[in-house]
């Protein structure tokens, strides 16, 4: 479980120190028209063998994230504040070539769409075995056979035949299994999925998230889940973490934030999902509003704009003051707990159903 320091936001101490370790991390992006803050000031901590969901809508600094833990950014016009240690590593002052050693190796990254990921120009066994060979020395026989191995621990039917065939000559489900191939093809400890179901018909995403958690107990691998789907989440992660604007919002265990939610945010992420308990008309309940521009996002709470709350908390502090989000399971909000709890109960919770 993810743990928590006495500093404002960060996790605490724990006796077996966390794998992985991001502390007051800011990502900023010099663009034509101004300084875009992608990810500002998140901190959280994962233990190996655990799962992490990383929830919010499209631009709210998920993949940034974790690009940015594998060192994919373009550093030219990019500015990184804060650290990230891997096993007591830091990676933001990493060179390039220590980064390329630790990516594919310790480290890897299963891609949203594996049909853009994988190269067209060359068949899959080549784009599995390129890392192995690279990272192990072994042989081009010896990587062959490790690319056929992989196939068939992801569930490719005829690996010694498949392994030849091109990513076009896949399905999407079959792409993405050997998107999954490739990235464990090194036994790395730290595995960041980013949004691995997407586009995928729901039997071949159960599919792909049990596969992801018999991989975790064979290499005891420690896993970032990105997605938008609060669902996806609910079987397969351990914590969860909700984003807003950069910014980390409500933090606890999956039941935790599914069951008992602490903030308005992650009330509408709830709220706008589907309830199969719901008659055929009734409509969804979106989150009203556009979430806000990074260059340019509001001060004090950076949700208050689309808050249906804000006249639960005395004064303009919605408006001029950024919450802290306090220790433990905790939600970065300035509505008291306790009328937050009334809420919760009185008008969110009789919607979810």
């Amino acid at each position: 479980m993810t743990t928590l320091t006495k500093t404002e936001g960060a996790p605490a101490p724990n006796d077996s120190k966390p794998f992985l370790s991001v502390r007051d991390l800011s990502v900023q992006f010099s663009t034509e028209d101004g300084v875009v803050k992608a990810v500002d000031g998140l901190s959280f901590d994962l233990q190996r063998g655990k799962t992490l969901g990383i929830v919010g809508e499209s631009g709210s600094g998920k993949s940034v994230t974790n690009l940015t833990i594998l060192g994919l950014h373009n550093r030219k016009n990019t500015a990184i504040g804060g650290s990230i240690e891997l096993e007591g590593q830091d990676l933001t002052s990493a060179s390039e070539k220590q980064l390329e050693t630790l990516r594919g190796n310790k480290m890897a990254m299963i891609f949203q769409d594996a049909l853009t990921a994988l190269s067209p120009y060359y068949t899959i066994g080549r784009q599995i075995s390129e890392p192995f060979r690279k990272h192990t020395g072994a042989s081009k026989k010896e990587a062959r056979d490790r690319a056929i191995e992989m196939l068939g621990k992801v569930g490719i039917p005829d690996p010694k035949a498949r392994v030849d065939d091109y990513p076009h000559q896949f399905s999407g489900g079959m792409r993405q299994r050997a998107m999954i191939a490739m990235s464990l093809v090194c036994n790395p400890q730290l595995l960041i999925a980013d949004e691995p179901t997407t586009a995928l018909d729901v039997t071949v995403q159960a599919q792909i998230l049990d596969l992801l958690k018999d991989l975790q107990q064979e290499f005891g691998s420690a896993i970032i889940l990105i997605t938008h789907d609060l669902g996806v989440v609910a079987n397969t992660a351990d914590d969860l973490l909700v984003m807003y604007a950069g910014r980390a919002v409500e933090r606890g265990s999956v039941r935790q934030v599914l069951k008992e939610p602490q903030h308005p945010y992650t009330w509408g992420l709830l709220g706008s999902m589907p309830r199969l308990s719901a008659g055929v008309d009734e409509p969804l309940q979106p989150i009203p509003g556009s979430p806000p521009s990074l260059l340019n996002p509001p001060t004090g709470c950076p949700f208050n704009p689309r808050c249906a709350h804000v006249e639960l908390v005395a004064g303009d502090r919605c408006t001029s003051e950024r919450p802290p989000l306090p220790d433990g399971r905790a939600a970065a909000c300035h509505i008291p707990a306790d009328a937050r709890q009334q809420v919760f109960i009185e008008r969110i919770q009789p919607r979810l159903g």
